[in-house]
């Protein structure tokens, strides 16, 4: 059976996916997992914008606060402040560029909606740490990254212990995606969450029942770029996983991916290329 072709409301316009997209990280943290993913000054910002795009980046993914486990926590505040000079160059000179903030926090994400036209909030959390997070997307009209993680990014490796683990990440999207419905909030897109609350066995499992998710007939993101799956497997460092990464997200495209968060656009860009012309002759 041919793949059903997926689509967002993006500010009112409709987002064909019937090609994977590739999401560009912009870390504007001092503390990512990723030492290269830094970007603080507004030249480094900047400059990383332009690397996204130039490499055929589609989305540009702002963070502001690191989700690694030993991360520090940071206020609200704290948060604005570190997302506000990448949000500022992205509004000023690529307004029409899709731009996805990764937060937690419901406050964050009106606020970037709302004072820098941000298309997409990237949640982590499913609305768990937040509670309102659900019904201020609702509010603002915007597509809606559900991840599955346990816990918080500070308790999560302690909570890897599942009966199903696949049953259970499959009910939690059946149920949040109702409850997301009934608030009308209809763009959403599904992250199976790697490296959140799962061992390194359970992320390669995830990634072998990764088509799985498409009975839910919602976009579907990956995102395993340089993560600790790849590099404990390898025996390496995060700076050493771009081949790694590569084979994971080639194996995803072929698992039904429908977007590629990755810190490296062109490799990424390239591997959707590859499969398309494998997929369609």
């Amino acid at each position: 059976m041919e793949k059903a072709t997926k689509s967002l409301n993006i500010k009112g316009y409709l987002h064909v996916l019937d090609k994977p997209a590739v999401m560009g990280i912009l870390n504007v943290t001092p503390d990512s997992f990723y030492g290269q993913s830094r970007k603080q000054s507004d030249a480094e910002i900047h400059q990383r914008i332009i690397e996204i795009l130039d490499e055929g980046g589609t989305i540009v993914d702002v963070g502001g606060y690191s989700s690694r486990p030993d991360a520090a926590d940071i206020s609200e505040a704290e948060e604005m402040q570190r997302l506000m000079p990448a949000l500022s160059c992205l509004k000023i000179h690529y307004p029409d560029t899709i731009v996805s903030v990764d937060t937690f926090r419901a406050g964050i994400a009106r606020w970037a909606v709302e004072e820098y036209g941000v298309a997409i909030i990237n949640d982590i959390s499913g609305g768990e740490i937040d509670d309102r997070m659900f019904d201020v997307v609702a509010a603002l009209r915007v597509p809606y990254i559900l991840m599955h993680m346990r816990g918080t990014p500070k308790t999560m490796q302690q909570q890897t212990g599942y009966a199903d683990m696949m049953e259970e990440i499959t009910l939690y999207f059946a149920e949040k995606l109702r409850t997301l419905q009934l608030l009308g909030v209809s763009d959403v897109i599904l992250d199976p969450g790697f490296g959140f609350g799962k061992t390194l066995d359970q992320n390669y499992e995830l990634m072998r029942e990764l088509s799985g998710f498409a009975v839910f007939e919602r976009p579907v993101l990956a995102g395993v770029s340089r993560k600790s799956m790849i590099y404990k497997l390898l025996n390496n460092t995060p700076d050493e996983c771009l081949n790694g990464t590569t084979a994971l997200n080639t194996f995803a495209l072929l698992n039904g991916a429908d977007i590629l968060r990755v810190h490296d656009v062109k490799a990424a860009v390239e591997a959707v290329k590859i499969i398309d012309k494998l997929k369609n002759r």
